[in-house]
């Protein structure tokens, strides 16, 4: 995997506006590093420039750009001793599409869109979001800029990039470069195109110029998400940092879908959270503790290092309050660290990420999506072991591949590598237009055994669970509100479940009681369909769950899932509100259980928290794995675990699950 990040983690905000006084007065060199120590930080990012554009270091080339009221002109040179003098890394932050100081001196160099406006990013209210662009002389400014830090500290850990997105600039310089590649940059997508191409090359340049300089230096590109978009230049990145702040406009499942693709990528992953309340610059905020638990133990279980964001005050007073916070879980994750190192994820489902198509003609082309979201939580929720794979990763470690309903198209290449996976004795689930061919004019995998018609031209139908897929339903209607597949069996093929019409879709003409109409009773076609170690769902029943939390979605997809599978890795009697995964650790000869059993609420308008633990008693686990157990023990508490072997399978009992425990099977 090559170069191995830090295990505990601070990503140290510093963005200081120029109308206060009095910076870094306050900031004392001892008190700073011994803080850092008792809070058993053995990493912390610190500020060479920030959004507003200022330096906190004495610079020679940029004197303009130190901050007007820096009271300590070696205020990052003293943070980045006092952590060496203590074996604590110190790499240096610095902005690229963000910086106000730069876009008032040289607004020639900020991204517009095709009217000529700013794009601007945070909705565009007030501050530093104007989107600068590289494709100018400001590259050539980054390049001076990162030259003279990496002179002035020769002993920088490694460089964090923030803000290297990509957005559809149309300003004169990219116009110029898309005209002549021959890109018409009056169509947006062809832009968002042109940017991505453009900031991989910009990547690829720094990059190399950065090892030029110093070889030891460690790199990575923030653009606040991770997806397939990267791979073209990820040989540009030491490491992935997946930021990922709950309160803060990612939710509680954009971490645990992200990361599932990003442990896959060959490099050592860092999960990024933060201290604050809310979000970023939330001054005097305290994230729970039982939250920042959570997301600390939950970026263990998924096999990545822990980051947590903090900023601080202008003064320069590291604040101790948030360190006793933060020194309270990294104290507990420390502990733990011994049953995490290269740890690798075991997993019996891959499921397929809809990023890896972008439809650059959508409104919002880049992210996640309902479905991807949905499926995580329905697996998640299941205690299913999986991962979230592109077309190109391998196939062969799975007993299962999922198709999502979102633009997973399969192409030949594609179609070839699934009915091989199947041919094997893979399974598969393809749900709506998952497996769809470029065209979409029908499916292009024959295991399948079903023939596409076009979109339904009901919203809602019904379904009525039958045989095996009816566990722990009712045999009568349930309301499917997403869009449907018109859908038909081909030879060889079974249905199911069938869809069911309503009387007459809503319109003013035809309506019924307050929402939609109910079931007319007549069968609209196939609603889930069995081909050759294949089923396929004509319902967006992912996207259902994201919008709406039908648990008969769920059950009918879980179902199908127990129809094809024999034996899952993981079973207990717990409830839904658990999450397991399951890791080994092959040059220690064992298997690592997490068990996490934190509950985000809803008990604001805005967010949601975690304030309590409640703890579970007499948790029962079963477990079928590949090797044969010798011992199960409860650590880091060293508690060893009475254990059957029935039929194969270990069965075992935790006595208590008090937020997170561990569970560790020798074999």
């Amino acid at each position: 995997m090559g170069y191995k990040t830090r295990s505990r983690q601070i990503h140290l905000d510093f963005h200081t506006s120029p109308l206060i006084e009095g910076i870094g007065k306050d900031f004392n060199k001892e008190e700073f590093g011994e803080v850092l120590e008792k809070a058993r930080v053995n990493s912390i990012t610190c500020f060479a420039r920030c959004h507003h554009g200022y330096l906190y270091y004495d610079s020679k080339i940029n004197k303009e750009r130190v901050h007007p009221h820096l009271a300590n002109k070696n205020l990052l040179k003293e943070q980045i001793e006092a952590c060496h003098e203590r074996g604590i890394k110190a790499p240096i932050y610095l902005p690229v599409q963000w910086d106000k100081f730069t876009y008032d001196e040289h607004p020639e160099w900020v991204s517009k869109d095709i009217d000529g406006n700013i794009i601007k990013g945070e909705g565009g209210k007030p501050g530093f979001y104007e989107f600068l662009c590289v494709n100018n002389e400001y590259r050539t400014f980054l390049k001076n800029h990162v030259r003279e830090i990496l002179e002035i500290f020769p002993e920088c850990d490694g460089l964090f990039f923030d803000i290297v997105m990509v957005v559809p600039c149309a300003c004169e310089n990219c116009k110029k470069s898309m005209e002549d590649l021959g890109i018409d940059y009056t169509i947006k997508g062809e832009r968002l195109k042109f940017s991505e191409k453009m900031l991989t090359e910009f990547k690829r340049e720094m990059s190399q110029f950065v090892k030029e300089i110093n070889q030891n230096v460690t790199i990575f590109y923030n653009g606040s998400h991770i997806s397939p978009q990267l791979k073209d230049g990820l040989d540009n990145y030491s490491h992935i940092e997946i930021e990922s702040l709950p309160s803060g406009g990612w939710g509680y499942m954009h971490f645990p879908t992200t990361v599932r693709y990003a442990r896959n990528l060959g490099k050592d992953c860092l999960g990024m959270t933060g201290k604050f309340h809310t979000y970023w610059g939330d001054f005097h905020s305290f994230k729970n503790l039982a939250a920042l638990q959570y997301e600390c133990f939950h970026m263990l279980a998924q096999n990545t290092k822990c980051s947590i964001g903090d900023q601080l005050d202008p003064n320069g007073k590291i604040s101790k309050e948030v360190y006793d916070l933060i020194g309270k879980v990294y104290s507990e994750v420390e502990k733990k660290e011994p049953w995490c190192e290269d740890a690798k994820a075991v997993c019996e489902i891959g499921v397929f990420t809809p990023e890896e198509f972008i439809d650059y003609k959508s409104e919002r082309p880049f992210g996640l999506k309902p479905s991807i979201t949905g499926v995580t939580r329905m697996l998640q929720e299941a205690s299913l072991q999986f991962d979230i794979i592109d077309s190109s990763m391998d196939f062969n470690k799975y007993k299962l591949l999922v198709l999502p309903e979102e633009r997973v198209i399969v192409n030949d290449e594609f179609s070839c590598k699934i009915e091989k996976f199947i041919q094997n004795g893979g399974k598969i689930i393809a749900v709506y237009e998952g497996g769809l061919n470029e065209e979409k004019t029908e499916f292009n995998i024959p295991s399948l055994k079903v023939k596409y018609e076009g979109k339904g031209e009901f919203t809602p139908t019904f379904i009525i669970p039958e045989g095996k897929l009816a566990k722990d339903l009712y045999n009568t209607e349930y309301v499917m509100y997403e869009d449907s597949s018109k859908v038909s069996v081909e030879e060889g093929g079974e249905v199911l479940c069938n869809s069911i019409e309503p009387y007459f879709n809503r319109t003013p003409e035809h309506f019924c009681s307050h929402q939609h109409a109910p079931s007319s009773g007549k069968i609209y076609g196939p609603a889930i369909i069995k081909g050759d170690n294949a089923i396929y769902i004509a319902h967006k029943i992912f996207s259902q769950y994201h919008n709406y939390g039908s648990v008969w979605c769920k059950k009918l997809f879980i179902n199908s899932i127990d129809t094809l599978l024999e034996n899952r890795l993981v079973n207990h009697n717990g409830p839904s509100t658990i999450i397991s995964t399951l890791n080994e650790q092959e040059n220690e000869n064992r298997y690592v259980l997490h068990l996490l059993h934190y509950i985000p609420e809803r008990r604001c308008q805005r967010i949601d928290v975690i304030e309590d633990v409640i703890p579970l008693y007499n948790l029962e686990v079963k477990m079928n794995l590949e090797k044969s157990p010798k011992s199960v023990t409860l650590v880091p508490q060293n508690e060893e675990v009475k254990f059957n072997i029935v039929d194969g399978t270990l069965e075992f009992t935790v006595n208590k699950v008090d937020g997170h425990q561990m569970v560790e099977i020798n074999y």
